[in-house]
C-alpha cells in the first residue's frame, strides 16, 4: 500500500493461534495427551493435505473432506509413515480439549468492542469445530459479525473471503485490519486492499494497531 492508510474501522480477527496459544504449541499438546509422535503427526497432515493444494488445514476447513473421513486417512497415513495405531475418531473435541484462551487479546477486543469500533471473527474454521471454539470464546456482545470458512466457501488467504468480510462490516476494504498469525492469511489480506498486522502476542499486535483505529485516543 502507497501514502497514508486509511484509518481502520473494522478489525478482524482470527481464532487459532491468535484467540489461542500458537497452533504448533496446541499441536505439541494434543499430540503428548494422546501419546502421538508430533513429528509423525506432522507429516501425516502434510500427506493428507497434498491432494487438496498442500495447505493442512484446507481438507478441513472450506471443508473438502468430513472430518470423519480425515480422521480416518490420516489414522491411515500414522500407521504406514510410523507404525503407529491411532484412533481420531471425535478429533474436535479432543483437540480442543485443555485448549487454552488468550485471555490478553480477548479483553483487548472487548475493549475495542465497547468503545464503539466493529469487531468481526475471521476464521478458517472446519465445521466439526464450531460447537468447541465457542465454548472457549463467546461470541455474543464481542464480535459484530462471524466470516468462517465453512459457512462461505472460501478461505483464507483467498480474495474472496476478505471481499466477503469487508461488505459484512459495511466497509471498504482499505478500512479493514486482519490480526491474524499466519503471514500468508497477512499477505493475503494487504493484497485484496486490507490493512493487517502479523500477530505474536497479543501486547504487540495492540501497539501495532492502536495508531491505526478510527476511535478516540482513550480508547
Amino acid at each position: 500500500m502507497t501514502g497514508t492508510p486509511a484509518a481502520v474501522r473494522a478489525v478482524w480477527s482470527d481464532f487459532g493461534g491468535v484467540l489461542t496459544p500458537p497452533v504448533d504449541r496446541d499441536l505439541e499438546d494434543f499430540c503428548a495427551r494422546e501419546g502421538l509422535p508430533a513429528a509423525a503427526f506432522r507429516r501425516a497432515m502434510a500427506e493428507v493435505a497434498r491432494p487438496f493444494g498442500g495447505d493442512v488445514m484446507a481438507p478441513l476447513d472450506t471443508p473438502l473432506l468430513s472430518e470423519e473421513e480425515w480422521a480416518r486417512r490420516m489414522a491411515a497415513e500414522l500407521a504406514r509413515d510410523a507404525g503407529v495405531e491411532a484412533d481420531l475418531s471425535g478429533f474436535g473435541e479432543r483437540w480442543f480439549r485443555g485448549r487454552r484462551t488468550n485471555d490478553a487479546w480477548l479483553r483487548f477486543l472487548r475493549g475495542l468492542h465497547d468503545g464503539g469500533l466493529f469487531v468481526g471473527m475471521l476464521s478458517n474454521m472446519p465445521p466439526a469445530w464450531d460447537r468447541q471454539w465457542r465454548r472457549m470464546v463467546q461470541p455474543d456482545g464481542l464480535f459484530d459479525a462471524l466470516v468462517l470458512s465453512f459457512e462461505v466457501g472460501s478461505r483464507k488467504p483467498e480474495r474472496r473471503i476478505f471481499e466477503i468480510a469487508a461488505e459484512a462490516a459495511g466497509v471498504p476494504a482499505e478500512s479493514c485490519v486482519l490480526i491474524d498469525d499466519s503471514a500468508a492469511n497477512c499477505a493475503g489480506a494487504e493484497a485484496a486492499g486490507w490493512q493487517a498486522v502479523h500477530f505474536t502476542d497479543a501486547e504487540r499486535a495492540a501497539a501495532r494497531l492502536r495508531p491505526l483505529l478510527a476511535l478516540p485516543s482513550g480508547v
